[in-house]
């Protein structure tokens, strides 16, 4: 008997550009100054679960939130807070999630709204406060000294979860991008790459560039230039998640590669996709 799993196949473009947010204002908004992606077209075989309509008029701002693959990932050690010491080369691709904000009014007389309004389309993600990107505002509010200001937040997702394409941390920067922007910009972009740093490790590179060799704990960031062109990307996701934590959980440390990974590095950066061999993947 054969066991065939439900698969996610993404025929995609892989890119890497100047910027990696796209903004959609509303007709009624003033003129956003943006970093731009050209966001290449997606198929995949589970868009009709997670397909749904947002009129980009009722937001402020539109944002285009991409997911992210690791050409290549080496575990260093384990660290004695518990993390892990990593080196991965970092990419985004032109698949992922869209974010529309709108900064909420105060109420007719003249008081705060209470709370921010959050919504997602896929099935499973939490909408309370444990949410990234609910987090990402709280996070920026606290921080520009904003508290009284609130947001309706609503994402829809295609990126799945427990994929390790960085989805979640995807959003939370989208949100933090979109909320300093929605506020007036009170934070510089060095300002909002240093807080992302609360959030997680992952989310620091969403806000780069969109290449990066990432370090540390993965917040440590050296943008470099893309390894190749537009390229024709196959992701493959079964229908199973894998946990972070039980991941590194499992890992065997004796078997950890003994390999420079400046020097994985530098195949990519004069090779290509292909690294100069099969074994770059390993």
């Amino acid at each position: 008997m054969t066991l065939v799993l439900p698969v996610l196949l993404l025929v995609l473009q892989a890119i890497s550009t100047s910027g990696f947010i796209t903004a959609v204002q509303s007709p009624t908004t003033a003129p956003i100054r943006t970093k731009n992606l050209v966001l290449s077209s997606a198929t995949t075989d589970a868009s009709s679960d997670t397909a749904v309509d947002v009129d980009p008029s009722e937001y402020d701002l539109s944002l285009f939130s991409p997911c992210k693959i690791n050409l290549f990932l080496r575990i260093i050690r384990k660290r004695p807070d518990g993390f892990h010491d990593l080196a991965s080369l970092f990419q985004t691709v032109a698949f992922g999630d869209m974010l529309h904000l709108k900064l909420l009014d105060d109420d007719d007389d003249g008081s705060s709204t209470d709370d921010d309004e959050f919504m997602c389309n896929m099935e499973g993600v939490p909408l309370d406060r444990s949410n990234l990107v609910l987090r990402a505002l709280d996070l920026v509010r606290e921080k520009t000294g904003n508290t009284d200001k609130k947001f309706r937040a609503n994402l829809v997702k295609q990126v799945p979860a427990q994929a390790g394409l960085g989805g979640g941390s995807g959003n939370a920067a989208a949100a933090m991008f979109g909320a300093n922007e929605l506020l007036g910009r009170p934070a510089t972009h060095d300002e909002l790459v240093e807080w992302s740093g609360d959030l997680g490790s992952d989310i620091t590179f969403f806000l780069s560039h969109g290449t990066a060799y990432c370090t540390g704990r993965g917040e440590i960031m050296t943008p470099v230039r893309a390894p190749f062109g537009p390229v024709k990307l196959c992701i493959v996701k079964p229908d199973i998640g894998l946990s972070t934590p039980q991941v590194f959980g499992a890992l065997d440390y004796d078997q950890l590669s003994k390999e420079d990974p400046e020097e994985l590095l530098a195949r990519f950066l004069e090779h290509g996709v292909d690294a100069d061999g099969d074994d770059a993947y390993v």
